[in-house]
């Protein structure tokens, strides 16, 4: 199998590229994925788990799903009391898109400002901005901050609660601003998250993207197929081997290989194709094609630590609407008007605030949900199951940890699981941000509007008041939420991976598109962003090719 690019890795970076590269109805591409198709029709096999993917509150069933699922545990965490943490990332066409939270955040001006300050040339907020409007769908409308017309549906939560509502309007009593967009000019507030649905239906990167253009002469889809290693001769990569129905086949691209698998995958793929730290690569018997000692290194990740609150009887929450008949009657809702529990994301409401005052910008972003999970069998099954009790859970992050942890393989065989080491709140600043969090929490909680729902505290509950106990809970209490980026940095310096053109150094004709080129995780959810670097390397792509041509 010839074809001019080779992508390995359908998920939200994989299928843009995919479409964009594909749009000249020329250029032959090969779009290598692990997992299986996500339409239910198209594959009887998993099909219940394909249902789940487009129903959007089908996320807390996809989320432990082997069938669309990679699963990974990390190793034990010292600064998260020695625990593995289950870290899902989707193994299907759209990739962690196909069974993320499905919530549309940016991040702020300051982020990209900040990547090009690292040597990312084009990366600033105004090079990227672009990006973000050309996928975006804003059903809204247009402004300056919105576009119109993308493949990227984003649209207001189907349905409203009493409770989120009373916790904008205690945010604003705790001296927030209420705003409308996060994604304007000032992320420092509260409101409703947006999310990429439409018409009550997950609006993945497989839906947004690769689902228009399969039928395209020049777009060669594979499923079921585990990249083994990137082929090259001499430096210059050439094709790649990978296994599909029990089978080894080579697929060789004449322009680029690029890799999209995410910021586990593509650092992993790397160090099995010979580049990587060279001592780790000799460890396992795999030749040096070039030795890059950021491969699986500067790994961030967004550390969530909730605080559950029981509401008063007789307060409507989630938790109920998920048993027995009122269950019974959302499923119906949604079968006729395609609203209700079932279009559920995560979270209803954003705030984004400071841990100290002196900060130019927001350094903590809540999720908060009028719901509470079985916190027993999910620490002891790891299964996510809502109470039966009413709920309300305000979970704060730190948008950008100092924590850098790695990404490593075990062994020479690509089916073999790399070690993960998120080495979570191992910077003392972390720990500072985390107790801030809590005490955030804590102060919007306690506001009248608020307080009037709210019978008493779960968790951290009596007696975590000192820092030192907060810190404590912390550690025990919290886990990822499923942002990880940076193990194939993008910029300048000895660790850098890419360089801005997103180029894999030490090599030809390979690159990197996804989460894992972010050289620092960006201030809310991954996705966009994800979208928004396949969106500008289409550019770069087809830019170098059309050059190329023309010599």
């Amino acid at each position: 199998m010839q074809v001019d690019y080779i992508i390995v890795g359908a998920g939200s970076a994989g299928c843009v590229l995919a479409n964009r590269l594909t749009a000249d109805g020329k250029t032959r591409v090969l779009l290598l994925e692990a997992g299986g198709d996500d339409r239910p029709m198209h594959n009887p096999s998993q099909f219940l788990s394909n249902v789940m993917i487009h129903v959007p509150v089908g996320y807390s069933q996809t989320l432990k799903d082997p069938k669309v699922n990679w699963l990974y545990q990390t190793e034990p965490d010292p600064g998260s009391g020695g625990r593995q943490h289950a870290w899902p990332r989707g193994k299907v066409l759209g990739g962690s898109s196909s069974i993320n939270a499905m919530l549309y955040i940016r991040g702020q001006r300051e982020d990209y400002d900040g990547w090009r300050q690292l040597g990312c040339e084009g990366w600033s907020y105004d090079d990227v901005k672009p990006y973000f409007l050309r996928s975006q769908h804003q059903e809204r409308g247009a402004d300056d901050w919105n576009a119109t017309g993308g493949p990227l549906n984003v649209s207001d939560m189907r349905d409203g609660h009493p409770v989120s509502d009373a916790v904008i309007d205690a945010c604003v009593q705790a001296g927030l601003p209420r705003i409308e967009d996060l994604n304007a000019a000032q992320q420092e507030g509260a409101t409703w998250f947006q999310v990429t649905m439409k018409n009550g239906r997950r609006w993945s990167a497989a839906v947004a993207y690769l689902h228009p253009v399969l039928k395209r002469s020049n777009l060669v889809v594979e499923t079921g197929s585990l990249a083994t290693r990137v082929l090259f001769r001499e430096k210059r990569a050439v094709g790649v081997e990978f296994t599909q129905n029990g089978m080894r086949r080579t697929a060789t691209a004449s322009a680029e290989v690029i890799l999209a698998g995410g910021a586990v995958n593509s650092p992993q793929l790397l160090q099995l194709s010979g580049v990587g730290p060279a001592a780790l690569l000799q460890e396992h018997g795999i030749p040096v094609v070039a030795d890059v000692p950021g491969v699986g290194e500067n790994l961030q990740d967004h550390y969530v630590v909730g605080l559950r609150y029981r509401l008063k009887k007789g307060v409507l929450s989630v938790n109920e609407m998920s048993k027995g008949r009122r269950l019974v009657g959302e499923a119906l809702k949604y079968a006729f008007l395609r609203r209700g529990l079932l279009t559920l994301s995560a979270a209803h409401i954003a705030a984004f605030v400071k841990s100290r005052p002196d900060l130019s910008t927001p350094d903590i972003q809540f999720h908060i949900l009028p719901a509470t999970m079985d916190a027993e069998k999910l620490a002891t099954q790891q299964k996510m199951e809502l109470e039966g009790e009413p709920g309300l859970t305000i979970a704060p992050c730190q948008l950008r940890p100092e924590s850098r942890g790695t990404i490593r393989i075990k062994s020479a065989d690509s089916s073999v699981y790399p070690a993960i080491a998120p080495n979570y709140l191992a910077d003392p600043l972390d720990q500072e941000v985390a107790i801030a969090g809590l005490k955030w929490g804590r102060k919007i909680a306690s506001q009248p509007a608020l307080a009037r729902y709210i019978d008493h505290e779960m968790n951290p509950g009596l007696g975590f008041e000192t820092d030192e106990m907060l810190l404590t809970y912390a550690r025990m209490g919290g886990t990822t939420i499923y942002h990880p980026v940076g193990t194939c940095m993008m910029g300048r310096g000895p660790m850098a991976v890419v360089d801005s053109q997103l180029r894999v150094r030490g090599v030809e004709a390979l690159r990197v598109v996804d989460a894992s080129v972010m050289p620092r995780l960006v201030s809310g959810n991954t996705n966009a962003p994800t979208m928004m670097i396949a969106e500008k390397a289409s550019d770069m792509i087809l830019g170098k090719a059309m050059a190329a041509r023309e010599i």
